[in-house]
């Protein structure tokens, strides 16, 4: 005989087809259907995938990319100063590559695939900065200085370049 479950937040019994789901049991995620939703509410999901609360930028919502959380509260966004330089890079202008700053580098990454037909952007390369403004910055005064052709944010020269450059500048924390 099967011991009766109880939701785990308000240790209600959990009656299948009632207060509970076939897919919450076969996921053994004991939580009721009035529960459930009160976590939703306050979980944070960006283009349908839950981000955990201990995500530095997590806000109770449901946005199409981190950008899109980060606009939704304005004041906040011109704040946040740590991020990712990333080098991101499209086959159809062979040896070019953006160089950014995002909050997100896969993020950044998924809105410039709606542009491209082919959803042909790859990221290269992308670094943790507490200040990604100011690493940026300094990525693109150092490319400059050293004669590298560039269009704004695109630089013609080779990757590991790139990569040496935005690994060689201070205040960093990971590589991604």
């Amino acid at each position: 005989m099967n011991t009766p479950k109880n939701c785990i937040d308000c240790s209600e019994v959990l009656t299948l087809g009632g207060n509970w789901t076939e897919a919450r049991e076969s996921q053994s995620k004991y939580l009721c259907k009035t529960c459930w939703a009160k976590r939703d509410k306050l979980g944070m999901f960006v283009n349908g995938k839950y981000i955990s609360t201990k995500h530095p930028f997590h806000k109770s919502g449901r946005y199409k990319t981190f950008e899109g959380a980060a606009f939704a509260s304005l004041n906040n966004y011109a704040d946040i100063k740590e991020g990712y330089v990333y080098v991101i890079s499209n086959p159809a202008w062979e040896g070019w590559y953006k160089v950014g700053m995002a909050l997100d580098a896969s993020d950044r990454c998924s809105g410039y695939q709606t542009s491209s037909p082919f959803r042909d952007y790859t990221i290269r390369y992308s670094k943790y900065f507490e200040d990604r403004r100011e690493a940026e910055r300094l990525v693109h005064n150092i490319l400059k200085k050293n004669h590298t052709e560039h269009m704004n944010e695109w630089f013609k020269t080779d990757l590991d370049t790139l990569k040496t450059t935005i690994k060689n500048i201070e205040g960093t924390q990971h590589e991604a």
